[in-house]
């Protein structure tokens, strides 16, 4: 199946990410958006994001244990999925079933674990309800950063 890690998906908008945190490559959470955000930062449709050193980007670079750069390079040379999970496998540290299973975990469920990440949420739930030109109390509940994300590109 070719998905992103090929140039010619770069064609399609932020706002038509779909829900990639959700969708495994090798069960592992989180990766497929990753790839769609360099093609499309490559292609000019996300202005100003660095996409490689914050949030679930930079977790995901850290399980793997992988530069962000040469995971980007990869990304760029295009490919199946198949193609760039086998260089994931190659270049990441040992992915064990229980690793992956973890991370998905912490990945799929986490929510705001503190005060300040809690003030963090509520901040992005207010740009969205402003966004949107609503109420906050007029936006679905949520409990985790993936429900932000899909919130915020309004899939939700």
């Amino acid at each position: 199946m070719l998905h992103s890690a090929s140039k010619e998906n770069a064609d399609h908008d932020h706002a038509a990410l779909s829900s990639q945190s959700q969708i495994l490559l090798g069960g592992v959470a989180h990766v497929v958006r990753f790839i769609d955000k360099i093609c499309l930062r490559h292609a000019g449709r996300i202005q100003d994001y660095n996409y490689i050193t914050v949030e679930f980007d930079k977790y995901l670079l850290d399980f793997l244990q992988i530069k962000g750069e040469e995971f980007e390079q990869r990304v760029l040379q295009g490919g199946t999925d198949e193609d760039l999970l086998a260089w994931v496998l190659a270049n990441s540290q040992s992915l064990s079933p229980e690793n992956i299973r973890q991370w998905n975990a912490r990945i799929l469920n986490a929510g705001p674990k503190d005060e300040a990440a809690h003030q963090c949420f509520q901040a992005r739930l207010a740009e969205v309800a402003a966004k949107r030109g609503v109420p906050i109390e007029a936006l679905p509940r949520l409990a985790t950063w993936v429900d932000m994300i899909e919130l915020d590109e309004g899939r939700l």
